[in-house]
């Protein structure tokens, strides 16, 4: 005969002690919940045990004996009245939301959702049990502090990230062993690492890894939730991605990454679950308080507020539910090591309760955590509810995906009209967007791609989506690409247009690196890889989506980014920690940023209001004491552009960085330097970088 003991209604979630187990669980509307215990590779719980105290809306009792391995779930009892906002059904298996490991996957099934699926009446109960089909807990050995320490966080100015996913970056890479590709134990390999920093990459930033689910309407198609936005727990890793090193692996990859310089930076989902609208099915949070974990609309508690387009909002403004969020990202921190936290569609964080406040509790609990206050805090800064997209908009310690800069530079390279003065607003930091807020350039994440679109090769390839092997007939995926192909639509053998296309991704790549803010590099771009246009790859497990390591169509491009990234680390006017705002240095005539024209005056009004104007000049570095200054020539037109120097800028201009080159690296002495007033021949479509002494003493 099993005892259960009162236990304590805190920590949540299952904790082994060394003696047995507490459990607890929060629900602010059930009546009741028993915790069900599994032997492996059982449909069905082998006991069950009704959990004996209620305390401040937690469930809890005390198991003596129960072992680190136990797989467990609960049933929780409480109203089925949806118009009230209430979907207990005791029939329905749910898991612990604060699950640290999770044994079984999703098995789609009708009898997953609490009310009959696909039936005329939303609001009848579905009595059939769902515990076949529905993944369990596994009861973990307390977390314990690494022996080997982390270092120190690197500061934002000399970080560079590297958008990644588990699967595709390891998959086919040909020094893995089969067992490692497709693994977290793969990130941690030498050739992993070696690539990583050649290219000058100090943060991994990968796409989500917190335990989620296939959809079912892929699952039907023979797809899958490749990038991984459908959480249903936020404190397991993924078991996809765990081979023979399981959590290990993750943990021992995170370690050598950071032993390595490199930190890691995870994609968060703490904006809506996998459980989808009121139609969806029950996984964990609905079937434990969906009034609590939800926001529902107000006017109709049956529905959801969905400000995510996933069918649901997670309901971060209830106390409750905002602890499980700072938990659960203390315990990435503490337990994995993770240096920082990219927030999907991060404006729903912010929803006090329904608008945007960057007051909001969530911000403030965040800045005010002793843990979370440290790491790098990166916001997608929109979402699809009303006032959703917020640049600009978020507070002191955050820094912000900066979709402007993306649009402004792939229009400005593509001849856009309208585009150079809202390039070199990004190029000096997008001051008017984030000085509003008290922050820096940093606040800035700059990127010409990320997995949400084209890669950059497909960006100078393909004017239209093709995404027709995602099964929706192409309707899915944005039009908005702001993409050329130069004058063939994918794939070609034209020299000229592939000459042309190299071109502009050195461009676009040495405008993410020299502008002001965080540099962020797509996976595969420096090896221009290919999703052949499609731009919403989200459910592509497959070539389309892998790092192809044995084919480069642009060999030289890697070593161009690496020296793009060189050139950042020596050259600190391009890391500044405070905006160009073109003021005057001390008593001179020089300023902190010039902005020339190609006739070697400074742009005045006329120039700046010119929109056709495809050539400019910025120069820097002339207020740091010791520094070679910087001359930084950009022309986007189709054809050359003689560049005068301007006398009062001093000389000789050393030539160090051209884009026109395979590996843009110009060699000492390859080029004479162009003297005091000099001409530069600036090529069409290029960008140029000179050094000069300081004129300073």
């Amino acid at each position: 005969m099993i005892v259960i003991e009162e236990g304590l209604p805190t920590p949540l979630g299952a904790h082994f002690d060394g003696r047995g187990v507490n459990f607890a669980l929060f629900s602010q509307n059930a009546t009741r919940v028993d915790l069900c215990l599994f032997d492996p590779g059982a449909r069905h719980e082998s006991r069950t045990i009704r959990l004996p105290c209620r305390t401040d809306d937690v469930f809890h009792g005390y198991l003596h004996g129960l072992l680190p391995g136990q797989q467990y779930a609960y049933r929780v009892f409480g109203p089925w009245d949806p118009a009230a906002g209430h979907r207990f059904n005791p029939a329905k298996l749910v898991l612990d939301p604060y699950a640290r490991e999770i044994a079984g996957r999703i098995r789609w099934h009708d009898a997953l959702y609490s009310h009959r699926h696909g039936g005329a009446r939303e609001d009848q109960i579905d009595r059939r049990d769902s515990a076949p089909f529905v993944p369990r807990g596994v009861v973990t050995r307390p977390d314990t502090p690494d022996a080997i320490a982390l270092p120190a966080p690197r500061p934002l100015h000399e970080t560079v990230i590297y958008e990644a996913h588990v699967k595709a970056l390891t998959r086919t890479h040909p020094a893995l062993s089969e067992a490692e590709r497709g693994t977290y134990l793969g990130l941690a390999h030498p050739a992993i690492i070696e690539h990583l920093l050649k290219l000058g990459v100090t943060a991994l930033e990968l796409l989500p890894i917190q335990a989620f689910a296939d959809d079912r309407f892929l699952v039907d198609k023979g797809l899958v939730n490749f990038w991984g936005y459908q959480p249903y727990n936020y404190f397991a890793p993924e078991l996809r991605y765990l081979g023979e090193g399981g959590a290990s692996g993750l943990r021992f990859a995170i370690r050598e990454l950071a032993s390595a310089g490199i930190e890691t930076l995870i994609d968060v989902v703490y904006n809506h679950t996998a459980e989808g609208d009121h139609r969806g099915p029950t996984f964990a949070f609905r079937g434990i308080d969906n009034a609590s974990y939800y926001k529902l609309d107000p006017d109709n508690l049956r529905r959801n507020i969905d400000c995510t387009g996933c069918g649901n909002t997670l309901n971060v403004a209830h106390p409750r539910v905002m602890r499980m969020v700072l938990d659960s990202l203390r315990h990435w921190v503490t337990a994995y090591g993770v240096a920082g936290f990219r927030f999907d569609l991060a404006t729903s964080l912010g929803r006090a309760p329904s608008d945007f406040s960057p007051q909001a509790a969530f911000f403030q609990a965040v800045q005010q955590d002793p843990v979370l206050s440290r790491v790098k805090l990166i916001a997608e800064p929109w979402d699809i509810g009303g006032g959703g997209y917020q640049l600009g908009g978020y507070p002191y310690g955050w820094s912000e995906w900066n979709d402007q800069f993306r649009d402004n530079l792939r229009g400005f390279w593509r001849g856009d009209s309208g585009t150079l003065a809202k390039l070199t607003q990004g190029l000096s930091g997008s001051r008017e967007i984030f000085l509003p807020s008290g922050r820096s350039p940093l606040a800035s994440i700059n990127f010409v791609a990320s997995h949400d679109g084209y890669t950059l090769a497909d960006v100078v390839a393909y004017e239209e989506k093709h995404n027709e092997a995602n099964g929706e007939e192409n309707r899915d995926g944005h039009g908005h690409n702001l993409s050329a192909n130069y004058g063939v639509e994918g794939p070609t053998d034209d020299f000229r247009i592939l000459a042309l296309r190299a071109r502009q991704k050195r461009n676009m790549l040495a405008c993410v690196f020299f502008a002001q803010g965080v540099p962020m590099l797509l996976m595969g771009d420096e090896r221009s890889r290919t999703q052949s246009g499609n731009n919403n790859a989200y459910c592509q497990d497959g070539a389309l989506s892998w790092m192809d390591w044995e084919n480069d169509p642009d060999p030289t491009l890697t070593e161009f980014v690496a020296n793009l990234a060189a050139l950042r680390r020596v050259c600190c006017s391009l890391r500044r920690r405070h905006f160009l705002v073109g003021s005057r240095v001390g008593e001179t005539a020089l300023k902190d940023v010039h902005w020339l024209s190609p006739d070697g005056t400074e742009m005045d009004a006329a120039a700046w209001g010119d929109g056709e104007r495809r050539a400019f000049g910025m120069q820097m570095s002339n207020d740091i004491e010791d520094s070679e200054r910087v001359l930084i020539l950009m022309n986007a037109a189709p054809e050359p552009c003689p560049f005068a120097l301007p006398p009062d800028l001093g000389g000789p201009w050393r030539p160090v960085f051209d884009t026109t080159l395979d590996t843009g690296k110009v060699l000492d002495g390859a080029r004479p330097p162009v003297p005091v007033g000099g001409t530069v021949d600036l090529p069409e479509r290029a960008v140029l970088v000179l050094k000069s002494p300081p004129l300073l003493d």
